[in-house]
């Protein structure tokens, strides 16, 4: 995304302190949370290891804390599993815009796809240019991941080391942080919308259908809420 001012001239990069300033902000910030997800894993009866498997290899928090809700639910793996991956192909759409706007080296793609992720899209989409884009996605996505990681091993431990996590009121650490990252999200109508239907499917659901299940029919209030408005207008 690289915009042109009136004269046709591209405009100056913003300053490097600046773009690594505001990247790690948000990696910092985000990054903590990794806790919340190894306590959530624990109290689902996930191991360490495979909590600490999930950040390393998923990284997308959103469908990590999903898949270890359900799971915690007493839903099915399979169903959870495809629950999260619903949850997760947001990110091959932040990959097209992404692909045009960073413009990376193929030899580099692969590695960078890992990171493209809801904090690093909206880092690199804030820039004035590509320049600045390529230092806010990188720096944004290496001290996400360092940090996510980290701090994920330590809520897991942690977690194992208190014992009964739900006595601790710990089992809620996960939603509360999944809620807190969606909220700032819903800016528009048409968002804050779905997320509204979502909740109604979702709790509607939850007595009737095994676990994790709700989950999936609640990814169905995004196009039902675009069929109404397409209808409306």
């Amino acid at each position: 995304m690289i915009r042109e001012s009136d004269t046709g001239q591209v405009p100056a990069g913003r300053p490097r302190a600046a773009v690594v300033r505001d990247a790690l902000g948000v990696g910092v910030a985000v990054g903590l949370s990794g806790f919340a997800f190894g306590v959530t894993a624990a109290g689902a009866g996930v191991s360490t290891l495979q909590a600490c498997a999930l950040s390393l290899l998923v990284f997308t928090g959103a469908s990590q804390f999903a898949l270890v809700g359900a799971l915690a639910a007493g839903g099915n793996p399979l169903t959870a599993a495809a629950g999260a991956f619903f949850l997760g192909t947001r990110n091959a759409f932040y990959g097209l815009r992404l692909s045009q706007l960073l413009a990376l080296p193929r030899a580099v793609r692969p590695f960078a796809a890992h990171w493209v992720i809801d904090e690093t899209t909206a880092v690199a989409l804030a820039q004035p240019d590509r320049k600045s884009a390529r230092l806010g996605f990188a720096v944004t996505g290496l001290s996400l991941y360092v940090l996510w990681n980290l701090t994920t091993l330590l809520g897991a431990l942690g977690a194992e080391a208190i014992g009964d996590t739900d006595a601790w009121g710990l089992d809620a650490a996960g939603p509360a942080v999944f809620l807190a990252l969606l909220a700032p999200m819903l800016k528009t109508s048409t968002e804050r919308a779905v997320a509204a239907l979502a909740v109604v499917l979702g709790l509607g659901f939850l007595p009737v259908l095994p676990a994790g299940v709700p989950v999936l029919i609640a990814a169905l209030a995004a196009p039902a809420v675009l069929w109404m408005k397409g209808r409306r207008s």
